[in-house]
């Protein structure tokens, strides 16, 4: 099956992304439904584990959406574990070297292009022709996450790493690097100009930007700066507190 997300960045196109932090197929099914383009099972910061993550994406399945994960960290066994899984995506937490963004590409790519080791067992699944090895690694989005000032320090040797197919930006985590409050949409100069640096630094090369947004109308501001990749609402945990609100402040007047 072909990586709809590749395809929509080869074609210069935004994809909007869903985030998965309860660990319920059911969530995740009803969920995966709304008409995101991917959804990002997220086991860094929601209570999602390995096999709450195989279980959204059984629920998901139906839904045409590319199932993607967000690791703890840049570690083989769960990168291999995820992927094995069914992930088309890996978004690495916290890559700030050059070494660091070589590392995860090789434990997301088979031999010779990488370290990964065989036993996709429900990824197999998903590949042409019964053959899932000879496509994963043109199909795999390799993203890791640039969120700190050390990422921006080493930004240009991170993006020249071949197998890199994007970046993600966690505004939070880059704010608390810069000695600012953490928070996704930001309006400080010194952060948009990062941004615009970014955009301009990836679109050299070919590689897409992503980024975690709080609103919807932000999210579609990035995406018109020239964001590939926008999540919306934080997770759909905040989606669904949110909307309670509004709800229960309508019902009160």
């Amino acid at each position: 099956m072909p990586n709809k997300v590749k395809e929509a960045w080869k074609a210069g196109k935004a994809v909007v992304n869903g985030w998965l932090a309860v660990p319920n197929a059911f969530t995740a099914e009803m969920y995966a439904q709304a008409g995101w383009d991917s959804v990002t099972v997220d086991m860094q910061h929601g209570v999602q584990d390995y096999l709450s993550c195989v279980a959204c994406f059984q629920g998901m399945q139906r839904a045409p959406v590319v199932p993607m994960v967000r690791v703890p960290w840049n570690e083989p066994g769960i990168i291999g574990k995820v992927l094995d899984a069914g992930a088309y995506g890996v978004i690495c937490p916290m890559v700030n070297t050059e070494a660091e963004a070589r590392a995860l590409v090789q434990y997301s790519k088979y031999p010779p292009r990488g370290t990964r080791s065989n036993g996709p067992i429900r990824a197999a699944l998903y590949g042409e022709g019964g053959n899932y090895q000879a496509t994963a690694n043109d199909e795999i989005l390799v993203i890791p996450m640039i969120e700190t000032q050390t990422a921006l320090d080493n930004l240009e040797a991170i993006l020249d790493v071949p197998g890199i197919d994007g970046i993600y930006v966690g505004p939070s985590d880059l704010g608390l690097s810069l000695g600012m409050a953490p928070k996704l949409d930001r309006e400080e100069p010194e952060i948009l100009k990062i941004y615009d640096r970014l955009l301009n630094e990836t679109s050299k090369r070919g590689i897409a930007a992503g980024l975690h947004n709080g609103s919807a109308a932000y999210a579609n501001r990035m995406i018109k700066m020239g964001f590939k990749l926008v999540t919306v609402g934080g997770n759909e945990v905040a989606l669904m507190v949110n909307a309670a609100k509004d709800a229960i402040k309508t019902a009160r007047g």
